[in-house]
């Protein structure tokens, strides 16, 4: 199998896992992954029904959102996925979805605010809240990027829309999606309680260094 068919594989089956983790409806949402190059990228195609999609489905295109390689036409969502990998160059993993919670935060136009150690541990502080854009163009990119830069958050909740993650990975970013989606629906539980009660910054911080640098199998070693 050549490393390409690898790439194919594993983006196909993470675009499943967002039907799995129930984070996206009918054709919505999309995963893409930075390929080898550093200059190209592999995403769903626009409008593919998650039962149908097949690994010789996926489009690569590089970095201004140009098809390189494809019978199909890419997600909608191409030029942000394209601008996050031109001014994030650490980023190799993109994640697009509308799932329900995380998206009725946004709806509501707040950030999610950080009241949980799970939420501190992956996010390290509050999930913030990036400006309205319309779908098409570099716009919502331009938001993810100046929201994402200036926080600790791999998860961002684009204003009336939906949210988008970034990761190391594709699978990083698919993770990230997962966990905005489970915080987002205890806090959104926890608001129908009474006042939310945000984690100290200097809790959060412990929090976050301690799972990003001790916690797991590797890294407790």
């Amino acid at each position: 199998m050549t490393q390409l068919q690898e790439f194919r594989d594993r983006v196909t089956a993470l675009n499943i896992d967002l039907v799995k983790y129930g984070l996206v409806a009918w054709t919505a949402g999309n995963v893409s992954e930075r390929l080898p190059d550093g200059k190209s990228f592999i995403i769903k195609p626009s409008g593919v029904m998650y039962d149908d999609l097949k690994p010789a489905d996926l489009v690569i295109c590089d970095l201004n959102g140009e098809v390189i390689e494809g019978e199909l036409a890419p997600s909608s969502d191409t030029k942000t996925h394209a601008y996050i990998y031109r001014e994030m160059p650490d980023v190799n993993g993109i994640v697009h979805t509308h799932s329900n919670y995380a998206s009725a935060w946004a709806a509501a136009n707040k950030p999610i605010p950080c009241a949980l150690t799970a939420m501190g541990d992956e996010f390290g502080g509050d999930i913030p809240l990036g400006p309205f854009a319309l779908i098409g163009g570099e716009e919502i990119g331009k938001g993810v990027v100046s929201t994402l830069k200036s926080s600790n958050s791999p998860a961002v909740l684009m204003a009336n829309h939906g949210v988008f993650t970034i990761g190391k990975s594709a699978q990083a970013a698919v993770k990230a999606a997962v966990m905005c989606e489970d915080v987002a629906k205890t806090m959104f539980i926890a608001a129908q309680l009474g006042e939310i009660h945000r984690l100290q910054e200097s809790d959060i911080a412990k929090l976050y260094d301690r799972y990003q640098n001790v916690y797991g199998q590797s890294k407790g070693k």
